[in-house]
């Protein structure tokens, strides 16, 4: 048993609950890590509780009261006991299953994430904690996921659980009136979700199923919930769309094989049916965000019966399409590998160049190297895949970059 996976996956409402309850991230994760030892020691000997969430609610708030009987100020003591005891019969066992019936929302999961989602934070602020708090995503996948480094990410991450405390922001479930403000940075987190669990990169593996599915499962909850939102729905199109491709990216021997390279036999023809049906919901009258221009793009590829046959000339406009809903160097990176492919590689290259702050985006790096093998540079291509080696944590990721260095004539790489 995975005691360590299944508590994350678990504990999310516990964590959100006990910061609805004291206002104070920090002492509500302190709690529940000390509700994770006590399923570490527990449930390999015991078996996992019939409710694991409710389990780690309980034993939680327990540890917090621990905690806080401990505090030295009387009076701050005084109220979080009593919001602390309040909290017990919402979550005890018989209660749980009748939470927020008639809220509006379809799951608990996706309730906490638009309650964490709060408006007095900045955007990046607000997915970067909820991603922390309900996405199961460390500090450091975080950071990756924002072009940060784990240190500034940690920063980021403490000013806002203190703005969040000295300004009293209470946290509480919005209602359909308030859901939009809230909506972008939703998508957002359930999007970094899915990424994260597309790539993989904190895994052994080149993708984590279980993030993926969790993500697809939000999306389409909060598709339904919205009532064919644009972009929520082209949000499930496009992750539909990517995932069925996820058997393709690996061969027999577990080498990563590029998107042109892939079995498109072995991609899944129900989800890409599924992916393709809720993209042409969503483009009928033009793309209306981000979201629906990336499944605009997903739609090219899933199109394509042969790498061959893809149309790069349309995906290249489609990211300067995107461009203007968000114009980031990243999207700038993709635009410039459809125009590669539309126009040759020494233009990729060009636009590649140009690129601003992405020096420590493994990606970029890869690219490159890509292109300058394409234009018989291969001493320029090796340096550059050393570049991109070096930001590579993910095993499979780093064997694929080392064979491409192996059969440039790059010699051994570890």
């Amino acid at each position: 048993m995975d005691v360590g996976r299944l508590f994350r996956r678990e504990s999310g409402r516990a964590v959100a609950s006990l910061i609805a309850a004291l206002g104070d991230f920090d002492l509500a994760e302190d709690a529940v890590q000390d509700a994770f030892a006590v399923a570490l020691e527990r449930w390999p000997r015991e078996g996992v509780p019939a409710n694991p969430g409710a389990w780690i609610t309980t034993v939680a708030r327990n540890k917090a009261l621990d905690r806080i009987r401990r505090e030295a100020n009387l009076t701050r003591k005084r109220e979080s006991l009593a919001r602390l005891a309040e909290l017990e019969p919402r979550h005890a066992p018989a209660a749980d299953a009748a939470l927020g019936e008639d809220d509006g929302y379809p799951d608990e999961r996706l309730r906490l994430i638009f309650t964490c989602c709060h408006p007095a934070l900045a955007l990046q602020s607000r997915v970067a904690l909820t991603l922390r708090t309900l996405g199961g995503l460390t500090t450091a996948e975080i950071a990756r996921a924002f072009l940060s480094s784990e240190e500034a990410m940690s920063q980021r991450l403490v000013r806002a659980k203190r703005k969040i405390r000295d300004a009293g922001i209470s946290y509480e479930v919005p209602d359909r009136e308030r859901m939009p403000e809230r909506l972008p940075s939703v998508l957002a987190t359930i999007y970094l979700i899915f990424n994260e669990g597309y790539v993989g990169t904190a895994s052994d593996e080149l993708w984590r199923e279980d993030l993926c599915d969790e993500a697809i499962r939000l999306g389409s909850l909060l598709a339904t919930m919205l009532e064919g939102d644009p972009e929520a729905v082209g949000l499930l199109a496009l992750m539909e769309l990517t995932h069925a491709r996820r058997r393709a990216r690996v061969d027999a021997d577990g080498n990563l094989v590029p998107l042109p390279e892939q079995d498109r036999s072995l991609w899944d023809r129900a989800e890409l049916e599924r992916g393709l049906a809720l993209a042409a919901r969503t483009t009928a009258r033009g793309p209306s965000g981000p979201y629906t221009v990336q499944a605009a793009i997903a739609v090219e590829h899933a199109r394509a019966e042969r790498a061959a046959d893809t149309n790069w000339e349309r995906i290249s406009n489609l990211y300067s399409w995107l461009a203007r809903f968000d114009p980031s160097p990243v999207v700038e990176l993709n635009r410039a590998v459809a125009v590669a492919e539309a126009e040759g590689p020494e233009r990729g290259l060009e636009l590649v160049d140009a690129i601003e702050g992405l020096g420590g985006y493994q990606p970029l790096h890869v690219a490159r190297a890509d292109l300058l093998t394409r234009l018989g540079r291969p001493a320029d291509a090796i340096a550059a895949y050393r570049k991109a080696l070096a930001l590579t944590e993910n095993p499979v990721q780093r064997t694929s970059i080392e064979r491409r260095i192996e059969r440039l004539g790059g010699g051994e790489t570890s």
